[in-house]
């Protein structure tokens, strides 16, 4: 993917690069399991970008340069490179995805996976570090490319998991015959769910659109996150009178949804039915989510569902981690989600996968559907935000960590004293505020980004007119600080995002 200050089509990712990606991948693989090389497997897929086919050539002859099979399983989801490292009969002992997830056309990048799960940075680190030694070891022999279907095993387990979940008296093999659902891969690598999952359940997909794969992503923002996607999906399921419209990102490891009355089912909607689908399977359940998650939200979780309600830090790997912490110290956990869509499931491996949060909310429709109610039923106790908007701060110094920090650490201090405001305690990143006031009622979180020289801010209200009152008091302070750039926080930012309602 482009530098940090590189234009949109200067790009690192060569297929020099990725040979030697490959090579190191299979060094680490070796070094870590403490075995040869040449005795290994290693799986290889991509998505749909078209920078794909020639990066994963050079991939895969960098790989099969360290002694190793190659098993070639051509476009594929991030999901199903995980699960062809702990599906008998494939088992590889490392995967490979090619991938940039919802980012711009021009970009790409790898994720890199064992069956412990997916790299955390340390991995990466040494990976690379790996990557630039002028001794990177290589095989006298060549180790084989195999091309290989993998898909149709992946896409066997998820019709089986929900033949199984649904458990239809009368129809066991098409438990969803009778329901239309949209499917939207946005030109990914996702137009596989609705020939090989929902058709062979018996689902009517007619309406479906954008399964075919091209990596210009020509039709939409190929995220479910974004506004025209929801917006087109959204279209498409009143169009065709759907019971349900899924729509994924381009390498099915997020995705979100729109219900019959064309109410969205994403952020924090979607951690709201995911929480109540486990929680009533394992009662008392921990749900790990990210930090911008509602304060609606924590009220369901704990009030509604009996659940415990654990914020962490943004990022699908932190909030996965931290959900493999609690579990490892006897604090039970099924359920790691961001508002972004990655969902991992204790019974799925923690692995965050799009299609089998879909699987599960399948499930969900067909048991509904034959109890007479509607979808959103399990979530009519979610109070949600009267207003909901996020501002991205840039941040103009050249340490801008350091920087965001000071602001944020100045912003606590400054919180702490002002009337109707209270510092959240253990919010493991930035800084959260507590807006008691009735003019404001409502909250802020002010943190730096993951990877950008940003600092998101997110601000929430109950009440109309709050996000703008919070917004003004919070202008005033950070206008002090002449390396962030307030523009975003202008009359023209954008209006506030009412709720929808799921209910009906």
């Amino acid at each position: 993917m482009p530098a940090k200050g590189a234009s949109a089509a200067e790009v690192n990712l060569t297929p020099e690069v990725m040979q030697r990606l490959g090579l190191a991948f299979v060094d680490w693989l070796a070094r870590s399991l403490g075995r040869e090389a040449a005795g290994l497997t290693v799986s290889a897929g991509r998505d749909s970008r078209i920078s794909g086919p020639p990066l994963m050539t050079a991939l895969m002859e960098g790989m099969a340069s360290g002694g190793v099979r190659v098993l070639d399983f051509g476009m594929a989801s991030t999901p199903a490179m995980f699960m062809s490292t702990v599906t008998p009969g494939f088992a590889c002992d490392g995967a490979v995805m090619l991938t940039a997830s919802h980012l711009p056309s021009h970009r790409n990048g790898c994720k890199f996976f064992t069956a412990t799960g997916g790299f955390n940075r340390e991995d990466i680190t040494e990976l690379l570090r790996l990557a630039q030694r002028d001794d990177l070891p290589s095989a006298d022999a060549l180790g084989a490319i195999v091309t290989a279907d993998f898909m149709t095993v992946y896409t066997s387990q998820l019709v089986a998991r929900i033949r199984e979940g649904a458990a239809h008296p009368e129809h066991p093999d098409q438990p969803l015959r009778g329901l239309r659902i949209v499917v939207d891969a946005g030109n990914g690598a996702g137009g596989f769910f609705a020939g090989d999952v929902l058709e062979p359940l018996g689902a009517d997909t007619t309406g479906s659109q954008f399964l075919e794969p091209d990596g210009t992503f020509p039709n939409h923002v190929p995220n479910p996150e974004h506004p025209e996607a929801m917006a087109s999906l959204r279209r498409a399921v009143l169009e065709h009178r759907a019971d349900l419209g899924i729509i994924f990102d381009p390498d099915v490891d997020r995705a979100a949804a729109v219900d019959a009355h064309g109410h969205e089912i994403n952020r924090n909607r979607l951690v709201a039915l995911a929480a109540a689908m486990v929680l009533r399977e394992h009662p008392g359940s921990t749900i790990v989510t990210d930090s911008i998650t509602s304060d609606g939200l924590t009220d369901f979780i704990e009030g509604d569902l009996g659940g415990v309600h654990h914020r962490f830090r943004r990022g699908y790997r932190n909030v996965i981690n931290e959900a493999l912490r609690l579990n490892a110290q006897g604090q039970e956990c099924w359920l790691a989600i961001e508002t972004s869509g990655h969902a991992a499931l204790r019974e799925n491996h923690f692995l965050d996968d799009g299609a089998y949060l879909m699987a599960m909310l399948l499930i969900e429709l067909a048991r509904a559907r034959s109890e007479g109610r509607g979808l959103g039923a399990l979530i009519a106790g979610l109070r949600e935000p009267a207003e909901s908007r996020e501002h991205r701060l840039g941040v103009t110094a050249s340490d801008f960590g350091v920087y965001g920090n000071q602001v944020i650490d100045a912003l606590r201090a400054r919180a702490a004293g002002e009337p109707g405001w209270v510092v959240v305690p253990d919010t493991h990143e930035g800084v959260r505020v507590a807006c008691t006031a009735p003019e404001e009622s409502g909250w802020f979180l002010l943190r730096l980004s993951l990877h950008d020289p940003v600092m998101p801010l997110n601000i929430e209200s109950e009440v109309a007119g709050g996000v703008d009152r919070i917004t003004r008091r919070l202008r005033a302070f950070l206008a002090g600080f002449e390396r962030l750039d307030l523009d975003a926080l202008g009359p023209d930012a954008g209006a506030p995002a009412p709720a929808g309602d799921l209910s009906r």
